[in-house]
């Protein structure tokens, strides 16, 4: 089973993208958090998420309240054992300079969200085909 963290505050892409995940093929579990701090904490195994299993993959969103996108990369890589996990930036921004920052601070992608179910499923298709199927994906089980 992969593990998926989705970092997302917008409650319909959210609803979006659990749909869009729910047609896949492949056995996966995709957790949401809300905020980037909740995104590290759930990441650093505290609080509420000690008992949840380290993600394989995260999809992150750059807007984010308390803690931004952009801060989150930071810390993911400024720690060894959670700059292994992949990120993919999903995000509604089509700033070069969001783009470049993500990819300066250890982005593996970055994807503009389309809009609408029919093009998130085709962006989750085509992420779940490359990142899951072709890529060898490093265990990032926790002990």
């Amino acid at each position: 089973m992969i593990e998926i963290l989705l970092v997302e505050d917008d409650e319909g892409d959210i609803e979006l993208t659990l749909e869009a995940f729910n047609r896949s093929k492949i056995a996966l579990n995709l957790n949401v958090v809300r905020d980037g701090m909740e995104a590290m904490a759930y990441l650093q195994q505290q609080g509420e998420f000690q008992t949840k299993s380290s993600p394989d993959f995260i999809l992150l969103d750059l807007n984010l309240p308390r803690k931004d996108g952009r801060e989150v990369l930071h810390e993911i890589q400024a720690n060894e054992y959670l700059k292994q996990i992949p990120v993919v930036v999903l995000t509604t921004s089509e700033a070069d300079e969001d783009i470049l920052r993500s990819y300066q601070v250890g982005a593996n992608a970055y994807v503009t969200k389309p809009v609408g179910l029919k093009g998130l499923t085709k962006v989750v298709t085509m992420l779940e085909e490359f990142w899951f199927t072709i890529v060898k994906l490093p265990s990032h089980r926790s002990s």
